[in-house]
């Protein structure tokens, strides 16, 4: 399997985790609310002031879940949704309380006690685990505050509603604390995924920029490094014309070679600009003219069609003329210099025809390269 189908399926593998989590977690708070919690609220029907208003209080958590199950069928999240949800189920909460009778807080008669905490966490079990436990406090606040401010506590009521809240607030947050370390994880394989494709991709990079190293130093060894190593060892003379003339070419070659390299919209007038530049240096002035559009010639055509240019360019006395026409898949390369008598380079590629014309000291030299479809 490649590294991006290994990704895709560890990804489809955390996606099911995940969406297991949110069913199980669904299918408990069901089982409460639907168990306990209704169970519970019509045992103490008689004992309410308003039944009414905790029958809307346990729909309203029904609802929610509902709209879980949905989600969960659709394979969405709560999204912008989430925030109204939570507050639907704070305020089934406050609804259930402001009727609760006094002194039932955290007994059989206050279902919503262990039944609101789960629907709170069934919406935001994908959240981080801080946002869990600052609902799950805030529930337990609407507990607390209807012991203390709507009715006369007690030490009965303080202690039974302690030691409620160790079951309201551990079970849920020990769910949370699973999704939470499920996410963790997720986005830790998700980065060690990511660190591991730069590093592929890193050493795919070096390997190729050292095979191109490889690449030039073999083609500059044919004629270059002799021409160094003559040089170097004082069988080649820098005062002597040829040798002047063969520095010249090789250095328009490198130049080249560098070029071919660059990322460019024109791969041939970029290099054939810099075999121009090395000839301006030297006090020629060369005009470079371009008519018409051309398709982009394969690395080994651009080399023959550049190389009458960097042999004449080279050896040029004074001026020079480049010109690269383009028409109907055709491209062609002439330059005219006054470089007196030089040799046609011969083409290694197929398709790639070079025509010279000697006129005295002035040379006129085409190489011309028909694409093929």
């Amino acid at each position: 399997m490649t590294p991006m189908g290994e990704a895709v399926e560890e990804e489809a593998t955390r996606a099911r985790l995940r969406r297991g989590l949110r069913v199980a977690t669904l299918l408990v708070a069901l089982a409460i609310v639907a168990g306990l919690g209704l169970a519970n609220l019509l045992r103490h029907l008689d004992k309410y002031g308003t039944p009414l208003a905790q029958v809307a209080a346990l729909g309203l958590l029904v609802a929610v879940l509902a709209g879980e199950a949905a989600l969960l069928v659709r394979r969405r999240s709560w999204g912008r949704l989430r925030l109204p949800a939570v507050a639907v189920v704070l305020a089934a909460s406050l609804l259930s309380y402001a009727t609760l009778p006094d002194g039932r807080t955290s007994t059989t008669v206050d279902w919503i006690f262990g039944a609101a905490n789960w629907v709170g966490v069934v919406v935001l079990l994908d959240r981080p685990l801080r946002v869990t436990v600052s609902f799950l406090l805030a529930h337990e606040l609407t507990a607390l505050l209807n012991v203390l401010v709507l009715h006369e506590p007690s030490r009965a009521a303080l202690a039974r509603f302690a030691t409620g809240s160790v079951t309201v607030i551990g079970f849920p947050l020990c769910v949370a604390v699973v999704a939470g370390l499920l996410h963790g994880l997720s986005a830790a394989a998700a980065a060690s995924r990511a660190e591991i494709e730069r590093v592929r991709v890193a050493e795919a990079v070096a390997a190729e920029s050292h095979r191109r190293r490889q690449q030039r130093f073999a083609e500059l060894s044919a004629t270059t490094i002799p021409l160094l190593e003559g040089l170097a060892d004082g069988s080649l003379r820098p005062e002597d014309p040829q040798v002047q003339r063969r520095s010249a070419i090789e250095a328009a070659r490198m130049r080249r070679l560098f070029a071919e390299t660059d990322t460019v919209a024109d791969p041939l007038l970029h290099e054939l600009r810099h075999c121009v530049d090395v000839a301006d240096r030297r006090g020629v002035v060369v005009e470079l003219d371009t008519r018409g559009q051309w398709p982009a010639p394969p690395l080994a055509v651009r080399r023959d069609l550049t190389e009458a240019v960097v042999v004449m360019l080279a050896t040029a006395a004074s001026k020079a003329r480049v010109t690269v026409t383009g028409v109907a898949g055709l491209v062609s390369v002439s330059v005219v210099a006054d470089c007196g008598e030089v040799g046609v380079p011969s083409p290694a590629t197929p398709g790639v025809r070079v025509e010279a014309l000697h006129d005295d000291d002035t040379v006129w030299m085409e190489a011309q390269w028909q694409a093929t479809t």
